[in-house]
């Protein structure tokens, strides 16, 4: 009998055991050289899992191994059940709720001298649990989320905590009104204080300079995303590429209000749009072959451009944010036609409001200018009727003026047309119609006295002459009535 090979249990009674007697194991030849070694060990668990985050606390839903060593029927994988506390052979239940795997080992290991001698024994994370945690602030999905750690198989699985970025795109990203330089961690750790910590999560996007450890996520964790109190159109469109973003490719119901031919709400997407949430333009073509990012540019194409009296200068959007309150984007459309400044193209968000201002004043090179862009629709109907020698409804670039009008129409007829002034009828956009007089001067240049800018469904009236009037009134009695008046003679010839 090889004495020196025994693990003695000591005869203490346990729950449902008898008192024991002494259990004799015999060890290969190899193994008894090994004794001293192992003897030497302290009376802990061996912590065999080196990649797992010693850190990493168990809990209800973890899956573990506890190997007991040299006693494989001790050995076995248990689900952690709520509360914390697995049952285990000879020694019962044992809580390790809160404790790392090493610490589990060491409570185990301490339930187990009770009845071996020098236990060897070592706790392995086979599953992780998912973990809770709290995204608020400027995401697209505010609420609570669990998230699911993942381990590496094999003899040596680690466990891979969840990161922030994932618990927010888990949230579906963050908004254009976000500031990833300001990302709020509240964690408790046991019963002390909560510790806030302070993430710039905008410097992964810029030089990736940020520690793992950093974002890493605990149970119970609070992620609060911030709104930014300053708009700089570059960081939101390189805000809007990021992995933490909100997805570019969703529709974004947005309204589109102010100098454009058709005010109302659009859903303007990343595809080619299609039906009525492509709009028409005001040539009643539609705009179906739309693509690209959803972008202010975008939205105003699918509310038929803009009018004449718009200014691109100012051009506001009004955004709605998750933190409560209003976001005001402005942006400079002119900009972006003269420099090409693409920053300038703001991508919407869901519930935007695009604002297009009315110009102060009129520039007849930028209007014409404009009359050639994306911002404004292909073409405009107007109809110019009465004494012009082509009269009827006429295609027109956008922009184009009255002076211009008259000349598509083939000019004044010379003869019968009132050259001096034509009334210009308009229908508002409040379903009102207003007609005013205009003077005509061939020579000015774009101004609202003599020389407006048209509008979509605008019709000029070229009124008669004095002359053609009195003419025309000459004619009308000297032909039937004047007829008449000749049979009459006639009569009076015959006696009658």
């Amino acid at each position: 009998m090889v004495n020196a090979g025994l693990f003695r249990l000591i005869g203490k009674p346990a729950a449902g055991i008898a008192l024991l007697g002494t259990v004799t194991i015999i060890f290969p030849a190899a193994s008894i050289a090994q004794l001293p070694k192992l003897q030497a060990l302290p009376a802990k668990i061996v912590a065999q899992n080196t990649v797992l985050d010693r850190n990493y606390t168990l809990g209800g839903g973890d899956l573990i191994r506890v190997n007991v060593f040299e006693v494989p029927e001790y050995t076995g994988d248990y689900q952690i059940p709520p509360g914390g506390a697995i049952n285990l052979p000879l020694i019962g239940s044992v809580s390790v709720e809160g404790l790392t795997t090493g610490q589990a080992a060491d409570e185990i290991s301490q339930k187990y001298s009770r009845f071996l001698k020098r236990p060897l024994i070592s706790v392995n994370l086979l599953s992780a649990r998912g973990i809770n945690v709290v995204v608020s602030g400027e995401v697209t999905r505010p609420g609570a989320y669990t998230v699911t750690l993942s381990t590496s198989g094999g003899n040596n699985p680690g466990v891979q905590y969840p990161t922030i970025l994932r618990a927010i795109e888990i949230a579906q990203g963050t908004t254009l009104s976000a500031d990833p330089s300001r990302v709020e961690l509240h964690r408790r750790l046991g019963r002390g204080p909560e510790q806030v910590s302070i993430l710039n999560l905008k410097q992964i996007i810029q030089i990736g300079n940020v520690s793992p450890e950093q974002l890493t996520l605990r149970d119970g964790d609070v992620i609060v995303v911030p709104r930014s109190n300053t708009v700089n159109l570059a960081d939101v469109r390189q805000l809007s590429t990021a992995s933490f973003a909100a997805d570019p490719t969703k529709p974004r119901v947005v309204a589109v209000v102010g100098e454009v031919y058709r005010p109302g709400t659009y859903v303007v997407t990343t595809a080619s749009t299609e039906g009525a949430n492509a709009g028409t333009g005001a040539s009643g073509q539609s705009n179906n072959s739309l693509t690209g990012l959803p972008t202010v540019t975008r939205a105003i194409q699918q509310a038929g451009g803009i009018t004449p009296l718009a200014n691109i200068r100012t051009v506001q959007i009004r955004r709605p944010t998750r933190t409560g309150g209003e976001q005001t984007v402005e942006v400079n459309l002119w900009q972006l036609l003269q420099t090409g400044d693409i920053n300038q193209d703001a991508i919407l968000q869901d519930g935007d409001t695009i604002i297009i201002p009315t110009a102060s004043e009129i520039n007849r090179a930028e209007a014409t200018q404009l009359a050639t862009t994306t911002l404004s629709p292909a073409t405009m109907k107007v109809s110019v009727v009465g004494e012009v020698k082509k009269p009827g409804q006429i295609d027109l670039q956008p922009n184009t003026s009255l002076n211009q009008a008259l000349l598509a129409s083939g000019g004044f007829n010379d003869a019968r047309a009132n050259s001096r002034a034509v009334d210009l009828v308009r229908l508002n956009p409040d379903g009102s119609v207003t007609k005013r007089l205009v003077k005509i001067d061939f020579k000015a240049s774009i101004n609202e006295q003599t020389n407006p800018i048209l509008r979509n469904n605008d019709i000029v009236l070229v009124s008669r002459s004095g002359g053609a009037k009195t003419g025309d009134s000459v004619g009308l009695f000297t032909g039937p009535l004047g007829s008449i008046l000749g049979i009459l003679g006639v009569f009076g010839t015959f006696g009658f």
